[in-house]
């Protein structure tokens, strides 16, 4: 069930704020929302106008609204979609709303009052107040001069509250540096989050460390059951092992003291010798005031916890978001970030307010190491992802769509790779202090589009707001309720500004993490290409959100080949004629990628079975058994043969078929020629042979002859058929090579002179 399909409660018209248990379902949703990023209203989008709240009790309408009347007003529909009770000047989303709730809440203000707001207006300034103020203003009758404009009133007060924000700093108590030993008991924050997931299981591996992990619950067991939940959800074992080096504590980053007493928190603060803080926001829709909590205020308590009886070491991951400024001319590790008037979207500036916090920090004397990736994404080998996530949208988009936004540098790296890195940064004394850029290699336009060629999906590229636009175009109207998060974020002229960012912004430089990953053995920077993305792009198709290429759809390449030979009974001599007219295709260079196997169709011609043609179909595989010779003899198959043969009666045959390497065999001879066996369809063999490609047709059909989807660009094309023969050639050449070295392998062995001259 996705969120969009889970009705969120609302409140009884008859008065009284829901039960415990009710208030902690509306929290587990807001949680699941926020930890998934975006919006996932798919559902709620079409119904929302109709038959969400029609139980609620009618509210009076004076004759004219004034700020009061209707701000208490807009407090009696928001109570209805929060967890609690909501003051004038309390955010919505304080109150425990969510993105889902919001679609619900402007609904209701629409149905009810007559008052309509748009969603972007609840995302950027959800506080009562503000919104009837704003309302109330847009519509007074009064020249644009006399009247402000509300939404350059928004974004002062907004960047006051930032700065506010900011200066609590100020009031952190000076301390010494922490002592520069590995840690050996670590809080880390976000655990339940993607990044935070990973990363509790790297701090384990790379590490004696115990990890003490903050979840917002309701109580021990819930907190463990969400951990475990989180774990199991992204592929994560939750082992005995595992729980035994994990303490979880149930709080609350947003709280003051984490929502510890002051009991547990000065014990927590004695405890603990190091401090990870992943827990965020992540929402591209919510304004500032919505997110600051978690993501400004919560770094600032954390900067307190670590100055609190023995000094600690904080490590807070940021994020690249701090450059999002149209026309920055550089991003390095210590370049100096955006201006912050030019951050548009709340949680950049969220992101922004959390640094600006931190270096005051480290004006206090406190040790705080900054980690910024840019976008997470999925695992390379498991491929677990975050299926909310803008990144995921994008890339399944990319594959539905097959379009891409003109966009100079993607900043994206394997979740896998970024999570290692953070860990052994936390780990090592001498690495704290300092700003580290985790965004891996990023990928360029030119790269994006050769890699998806690669793989058979042909890319048009679009300006970026024309980008955006086709996109949500195609996802309202195919219509794919996967992807409506993303629709959503780019139908916002505010949130799709990161795009309009990527499309100008230079690379992120990383001198300084590559020289830590030189010091300590590490993998260097890697890019989040088609390779590393593979494992992802199979479960988003899986889930329906990503579509990769398919067997039905117009073959990517194709080349014919042509076998002649003989066969006969098994055991016996081949005395009769075969010849095999067949299609090789490929649906996709993913498919070779994936499973090495190549499409065939055609036909058969042999008298021992029909007068007339068979028609084939199957598969062959290249390098079926990764070079282990067959029943542990000399020879190693190069490709292997299935197919099924059909005859105009309608019997049935199938057809097994090697083509080996050999020692001592010519090269040729092993690369054209098929020893095959047939039988009847559920018997064992009857027939064995060899066919063979004749030496006039090789060149012909399989070099000269490969034909490529005729609607791909000529560049397209030319591409196709030099990544099929190179990839095809080096296939061939490493199952050429194995008898060679098995033989030579052999030679080196003494282990049978050792045991003769026994």
């Amino acid at each position: 069930m996705t969120m969009a399909d889970k009705e969120f409660p609302v409140r009884s018209p008859n008065g009284g704020y829901p039960p415990p248990a009710e208030r902690a379902d509306r929290r587990d949703l807001a949680e699941a929302i926020e930890r998934g990023g975006g919006l996932d209203v798919s559902a709620l989008l079409a119904r929302a106008g109709g038959d969400v709240a029609t139980a609620t009790a009618a509210i009076a309408r004076p004759g004219a609204w004034d700020t009061d009347s209707l701000t208490a007003a807009v407090i009696q529909v928001a109570d209805r979609f929060i967890v609690e009770p909501l003051g004038p000047d309390t955010d919505f989303f304080d109150g425990g709303g969510t993105s889902v709730a919001a679609v619900q809440f402007v609904a209701a203000l629409a149905r009810e009052l007559d008052v309509h707001f748009e969603l972007d207006d609840v995302f950027a300034d959800a506080r009562p107040r503000r919104l009837a103020q704003r309302w109330l203003g847009a519509r007074a009758e009064a020249t644009e001069r006399e009247t402000p404009s509300p939404v350059a009133d928004t974004v002062d007060d907004e960047l006051a509250q930032l700065m506010a924000d900011v200066a609590g700093a100020d009031r952190l108590p000076f301390t010494d540096p922490p002592e520069r030993v590995a840690p050996r008991r670590v809080l880390l924050t976000g655990a339940t989050g993607f990044l935070g997931s990973h990363l509790l299981l790297d701090l384990l591996r790379g590490s004696d460390a115990h990890v003490v992990c903050l979840v917002r619950a309701r109580d021990d067991a819930d907190a463990v059951d969400r951990l475990a939940a989180a774990l199991t959800r992204f592929l994560l074992p939750w082992s005995p092992e595992v729980r035994r080096r994990v303490t979880v504590l149930p709080g609350d980053l947003r709280e003051p003291n984490l929502g510890l007493s002051e009991k547990a928190w000065a014990a927590l603060a004695e405890e603990i010798d190091a401090i990870v803080n992943v827990g965020a926001a992540v929402d591209f829709l919510r304004g500032y005031r919505s997110l600051r909590r978690g993501n400004v205020v919560g770094p600032l308590t954390l900067a307190r916890l670590a100055a609190t009886g023995r000094p600690k070491p904080l490590h807070h991951v940021s994020s690249i978001a701090v450059f999002n400024e149209l026309g920055i001319a550089s991003m390095g590790e210590d370049d100096p970030v955006a201006n912050i008037g030019k951050l548009v979207i709340g949680y950049d500036r969220t992101k922004w307010a959390a640094e600006a916090v931190l270096r005051r920090a480290r004006e206090h004397g406190l040790v705080v190491t900054v980690l910024r990736p840019g976008g997470i994404g999925g695992h390379r080998e498991t491929g677990a992802h975050n299926p909310r996530d803008l990144n995921s949208g994008i890339i399944a988009a990319l594959s539905r769509f097959g379009t891409v936004p003109a966009l100079r540098n993607l900043h994206v790296a394997p979740v896998d790779w970024v999570s290692k890195v953070a860990a052994a940064i936390v780990c090592a004394p001498t690495a704290w202090g300092h700003n580290y850029h985790l965004t891996g290699t990023p990928t360029t336009l030119e790269q994006m589009l050769g890699e998806s060629a690669a793989i058979g999906m042909d890319m048009r590229v679009r300006h970026w707001a024309a980008w955006c636009d086709e996109v949500v175009e195609r996802i309202r109207t195919e219509p794919v309720p996967e992807l409506e998060s993303l629709a959503q974020v780019l139908g916002s002229p505010t949130a799709r500004h990161p795009l309009e960012t990527m499309a100008s912004v230079p690379a992120a430089t990383d001198e300084r993490t590559r020289a830590f990953l030189r010091a300590h053995n590490l993998p260097q920077p890697v890019r989040y290409g088609a390779r590393s993305q593979h494992k992802t792009l199979e479960m988003l198709a899986g889930t329906g959100l990503a579509r990769l290429p398919r067997p039905e759809d117009p073959p990517y390449l194709w080349f014919a080949e042509t076998l002649v030979g003989t066969i006969g009974p098994v055991a016996a001599a081949a005395d009769t004629s075969c010849t095999l007219n067949l299609r090789l295709s490929i649906a996709s260079t993913h498919q070779l990628v994936a499973g090495r196997t190549v499409d065939v169709g055609g036909e058969l011609r042999c008298a021992r079975l029909h007068d007339g043609p068979l028609t084939v179909s199957g598969v062959a595989s290249v390098r079926p058994h990764d070079g282990i010779p067959m029943r542990h003899g000399l020879k190693h198959p190069l490709m292997h043969y299935r197919l099924s043969l059909r005859d105009a009666d309608g019997g049935t045959w199938w057809l097994s078929g090697y083509k080996y390497a050999e020692a001592r065999r010519t090269i040729i001879r092993q690369a054209r020629t098929l020893t095959v066996e047939l039988g009847r369809e559920d018997q064992p063999a009857s027939l064995a042979g060899e066919v063979a490609v004749p030496l006039h047709t090789y060149l012909h059909d399989q070099i000269d002859g490969i034909q490529v989807d005729p609607r791909l660009s000529e560049r397209q094309r030319r591409t196709a058929k030099l990544l099929w023969l190179s990839w095809f050639g080096s296939q061939l050449g490493k199952g050429l090579l194995e008898p060679a070295l098995r033989v030579g392998t052999e030679l080196l062995d003494l282990r049978r002179n050792a045991k003769e001259s026994r």
